[in-house]
């Protein structure tokens, strides 16, 4: 059943294309409906990050956050009218990730969403899946979020913060967000998520929390195979 699932994601292919004998289309809805209501996906990427800070140490210092529009053609509850692409249906991901660019949480919404917004949801999962941030934690954010309001938020959550000033080139002050850019660029691989077709929400964040802990463990063992050896241990940094 589980191999389904990660196959729908990986390809984006309907539930029909991905389903086998003793697992039909119908069954896998069912199912995926159970583990997305009961939070599989929120735990798994939870597991995923505890084990790469306990082998490699995650980088919170500095945090990056930022958000990216894919189509939705079907609509649904966090689908909307994409101001990229012609008004086409459309989902938007607000994603915070580390400095190493590691996705800490994740909120869906519809595409025509501002970033702004989305900010302090985004950013209100992280303690819950890394625990107690430094002091010192410092968010980077790009232009589009430079106002008195988020200043204002950052400021009430605790959070020092870098935001690009509206008006100068990007690439003069990327700083360090350039990070999260890389990680939708990772996200994007998964079919699922570049073109989803399911409307409920609760479906649509089940699979970016699922992407996020695969992503999550290819890193470390990317990473960690340059520190450690076992005996699976993989002779390519390119994995499947």
């Amino acid at each position: 059943m589980f191999d389904c699932v990660i196959a729908a994601l990986v390809h984006g292919s309907g539930y029909e294309r991905v389903a086998v004998p003793g697992c039909s289309d119908r069954t896998i809805r069912r199912r995926l409906q159970e583990w997305a209501q009961a939070g599989v996906s929120k735990a798994l990427l939870r597991t995923a990050l505890a084990g790469y800070d306990r082998m490699l140490g995650l980088e919170l210092d500095d945090l990056c956050v930022d958000g990216s529009i894919t189509k939705s053609p079907c609509g649904g509850e966090v689908s909307g009218r994409s101001p990229v692409d012609r008004g086409k249906q459309g989902t938007k991901r607000s994603v915070v990730t580390d400095a190493g660019g590691l996705p800490l949480h994740l909120v869906a919404a519809a595409a025509g969403a501002h970033d702004s917004p989305l900010l302090e949801p985004t950013l209100a999962g992280v303690p819950d899946a890394v625990g107690p941030l430094p002091a010192t934690a410092c968010v980077h954010l790009d232009a589009g979020y430079d106002s008195g309001k988020t200043r204002d938020l950052l400021h009430l959550l605790g959070y020092e913060h870098r935001i690009a000033t509206k008006g100068k080139p990007s690439p003069i002050q990327v700083g360090k967000r350039w990070v999260v850019e890389r990680t939708h660029s990772w996200m994007n691989g998964f079919g699922k998520l570049r073109r989803s077709t399911d409307k409920q929400r609760v479906t649509v964040e089940f699979f970016l929390f699922l992407a996020a802990a695969i992503t999550v463990a290819r890193r470390l063992i990317n990473t960690a195979r340059t520190h450690y050896r076992w005996d699976t241990r993989p002779t390519t940094r390119r994995l499947r």
